[in-house]
């Protein structure tokens, strides 16, 4: 390998490498070309590594991917590097600690990227001044990505402020063998929805897995009740705080939520999604609502015998035609110490080629992409991107639809309430309004 360290103007390698260099400092545009164009056409073969990568400089990342997702998001930072030069440093944080304390964490000393979410918890931050729009990244990203997809990562003054790289739906997830043992068929309506969980509990097992030691995994059952009971725009409304909280609506969602909770797990407040896996997976329960990440904690012989049913119909008028199917991405922070490597990276995060990387390893999420390779998709995760396709409302889930800080310092121990003293609905609703008003302002 030739010696770089001292460049002469007369030599034809020596310019190439210098236009290289030039390249590396061109800001978002060169970050642009360096995932689209990758290594060999952005460095050229003669650039030796460790000049590139001290060119390049290194971009923080901070994660909050645990199990599979830390290798998964490993494999990719990896492939990164490789193709540009530039280092990453991941700084993982637990999932639920990465949320609670995402709010002074922006406030503070951020990483160059972090994990994220679309829709309104993206939208809230963009909106304080706490994300760098990179609407040149969506340039090259743009004719990739579906339009709602686009539509969910862009913040309210019209800028992109993230890029996605899986979503999943919410559904009610079982095992395919327990069922035919049993000879359970999926319901479509309310009432055969509770004939099966007392068909269920009368055969000794525990009907519907239900876990919130979490606080996040309640949000999902009050999510669905919403939308079947209320519609998906009333949900939405409310979500953004232009609805009441005390309102007969929402206490109808809690009303019809009481009917569900004979049928739950022992203890449910004290265990965590993954218990509910087990449950599901060791057909101790016979049915659990989750994310199709729930899968990713089955072992790997288990997985082909999970199937899924969209969450029955109540309201005839709505049937079942929306669902939670919350879009996963990557941010900018407000002033990355490497804009041009933060936007290189983030840019990389949705091409076909990263999210091609990411998703077998893994399981339980689908690709955003419209170029990704969907060929080793599994019979259930085509079923899964066929139910978010024909859907016609799509929500992201509420602590992704509503503001943060109501979010978790309200319907977290709210829903918790309920579930330990279902019996006080007129008190519940009551107090939620009182704190809606002042965080929202009305």
């Amino acid at each position: 390998m030739s010696d770089h360290s001292s460049p002469s103007s007369d030599s034809a390698e020596d310019k190439n490498l210098l236009s290289r260099r030039k390249l590396l400092y061109t800001g978002a545009a060169g970050a642009a070309a360096l995932y689209t164009a990758g290594a060999s056409k952005a460095f050229g073969a003669a650039a030796p590594t460790e000049e590139v990568a001290a060119a390049a400089g290194t971009v923080t990342l901070g994660s909050y991917e645990t199990g599979p997702g830390i290798k998964a998001l490993a494999a990719v930072t990896k492939k990164f590097t490789a193709n540009t030069g530039i280092a990453v440093k991941t700084n993982t944080v637990d999932h639920n600690t990465f949320q609670e304390q995402i709010n002074s964490y922006l406030q503070g000393h951020p990483d160059d990227v972090f994990t994220w979410f679309a829709g309104y918890r993206m939208q809230f931050f963009a909106a304080k001044g706490l994300a760098t729009p990179i609407d040149d990244v969506w340039k090259a990203l743009t004719p990739q990505m579906p339009p709602a997809v686009k539509a969910a990562s862009t913040g309210l003054d019209g800028h992109q402020y993230l890029v996605p790289n899986k979503n999943y739906p919410w559904a009610v997830y079982y095992r395919k063998s327990l069922w035919k043992a049993n000879g359970y068929t999926a319901p479509k309506t309310w009432a055969q929805f509770i004939a099966l969980a007392k068909k269920m509990q009368a055969d000794g097992l525990t009907p519907i897995a239900f876990t919130d030691k979490d606080g996040w995994p309640a949000m999902g059952t009050f999510d669905i009740l919403n939308m079947r009971i209320n519609g998906y725009q009333y949900h939405v409304n409310l979500m953004a705080g232009k609805q009441s909280w005390d309102s007969p609506q929402v206490k109808a969602v809690f009303q019809k939520w009481t009917e569900l909770l004979p049928y739950y797990s022992q203890g449910a407040l004290g265990l965590t999604w993954q218990d509910g896996a087990t449950q599901l997976e060791n057909k101790q329960a016979g049915m659990f609502l989750l994310g199709g990440f729930v899968t990713s904690n089955f072992k790997p012989a288990n997985q082909p015998d999970v199937d899924f049913f969209p969450y029955p119909m109540i309201n005839p008028k709505w049937g079942q035609d929306s669902i939670d199917a919350p879009i996963d991405g990557y941010m900018l922070s407000k002033s990355p110490k490497n804009l041009s490597g933060a936007k290189a990276l983030v840019g990389y995060f949705g091409t076909a080629q990263a999210i091609n990387l990411y998703l077998p390893l893994n399981p339980g999420n689908l690709a955003v992409n419209k170029r990704a390779n969907t060929s080793h998709y599994t019979p259930l995760q085509k079923k899964e991107a066929a139910l978010i396709a024909r859907t016609k409302h799509i929500a992201q889930y509420m602590d992704r639809d509503t503001r943060p800080d109501f979010a978790s310092t309200v319907m977290i121990p709210s829903l918790q309430q309920f579930l330990n003293n279902p019996g006080d609905i007129n008190g519940l609703v009551k107090s939620i309004q009182k704190q809606k008003v002042a965080i929202f302002g009305s």
